[in-house]
């Protein structure tokens, strides 16, 4: 029995006009509002040795990375399935000599071996940016807000960001033995109350109720946090959510660490209000790291466009103008200029409305159909 020849592999699916001009106008405006903060745009590669993109990152695996033989140099190559790590290698090399902070904006597509059950799709189209060269309260409130502003102009509504502090359990539990931390760190993961006693972590049971609205979860952080162990971490917190104001509702979970695996001290999550709850699926994440291999501090978010356009509004198309043979090129030039779309007459016979057309030029004005 012979395959169909024109089908397209698990998760991976072409993107109709519709579809693509609405990506397009999601990225665009995210883009926008990252070059008017003074992010300049670079552009790596999509292959890149896998020796490479494994070192720059701690905790970013390469399992789930396409892999094959470079026959120019014999060695492995890997398609991204993250460009985050690509910024430290540029800020690390290309532009370790440039003036700190530095500030980097990307936009590519992105692919998996294989994706979750929630999210099926197997290339993204990440876009996001990245503050190197300090780890402050400062920098992280700017990536935040930041973040939430282009999601915002790309026509997000009811924004949540969701705090965590990835290093939590390593601030806290210093003293204790390496097996002893890992195995609490997996239970607190796992949100496993009679876990985490069995594991020796009873005294961190607290850490599993202090999530939620994020004055609430602050307060009983605040609480349990006796000995002031995490007073610079929580009063950080504290001063991003106050940037942060009214233009994102704010939740915290201390101990949640999926995703976050190379994240130091501050990690977030992007949602469209309530959508965590329904779909399990973020819109963006970001946080402090450390790049691998220079070790520099750095603070970024990653924006999922393809995510974005599916939830954000779609925009009122424009009117496409049919342009009959002859017409005036000035003339539709200047209707191009002004915002409409144009669609020249090219045979006999045509159709403008079958071809998508809202008017017919005549004379100097469009007349609709």
């Amino acid at each position: 029995m012979t395959q169909p020849t024109d089908l397209l592999p698990i998760g991976l699916e072409d993107r109709l006009p519709a579809n693509a001009a609405q990506i397009t106008r999601v990225m665009r405006a995210a883009l926008d509002v990252l070059d008017s903060h003074g992010y300049d745009r670079v552009r790596p590669p999509l292959l890149e040795f896998e020796s490479s993109l494994a070192s720059r990152m701690l905790g970013t695996a390469t399992q789930n990375t396409f892999r094959m033989t470079d026959p120019a140099s014999l060695r492995t190559l890997a398609l991204r399935s993250d460009i985050t790590p690509q910024i430290g290698r540029i800020a690390a090399t290309s532009m370790r000599k440039v003036a700190r902070p530095l500030r980097l904006a990307y936009c590519g597509d992105t692919t998996l071996i294989r994706a979750s059950q929630l999210d099926p799709a197997r290339e993204r189209l990440q876009l996001g940016a990245e503050l190197i060269g300090t780890d402050t309260v400062d920098a992280a409130a700017e990536i935040v807000t930041l973040a939430i502003e282009a999601a915002r102009a790309a026509g997000l509504e009811g924004i949540s960001v969701d705090f965590t502090l990835p290093d939590l359990v390593d601030a806290l539990a210093s003293d204790e033995d390496p097996e002893t931390v890992e195995a609490i760190r997996h239970e607190l993961d796992t949100k496993d109350a009679g876990g985490l006693k069995d594991a020796g972590g009873a005294a961190y049971l607290p850490l599993l109720y202090a999530t939620g609205p994020f004055d609430d979860a602050m307060a009983a952080l605040r609480d349990f946090d006796g000995k002031g162990a995490l007073g610079t971490r929580l009063d950080g917190l504290a001063a991003i959510a106050e940037r942060i104001g009214d233009s994102a509702r704010i939740t915290l979970d201390p101990t949640e660490r999926h995703g976050f695996e190379y994240q130091s001290w501050f990690g977030f999550t992007l949602y469209a209000e309530g959508q965590h709850a329904t779909l399990g699926r973020s819109l963006g994440r970001g946080g402090s790291y450390r790049i691998g291999g220079s070790e520099e501090a750095a603070t970024g978010f990653t924006l999922y466009v393809d995510r974005l356009a599916e939830i954000v509004p779609q925009a009122e198309a424009a009117g496409v103008i049919y342009l009959p043979k002859g017409h005036d090129p000035d003339t539709a030039q200047r209707l191009r200029a002004e915002g409409w779309r144009t669609r020249a007459q090219i045979g006999e016979g045509e159709d403008p409305q079958a071809l998508g057309c809202t008017h017919v030029l005549r004379g100097d004005n469009p007349r609709a159909l």
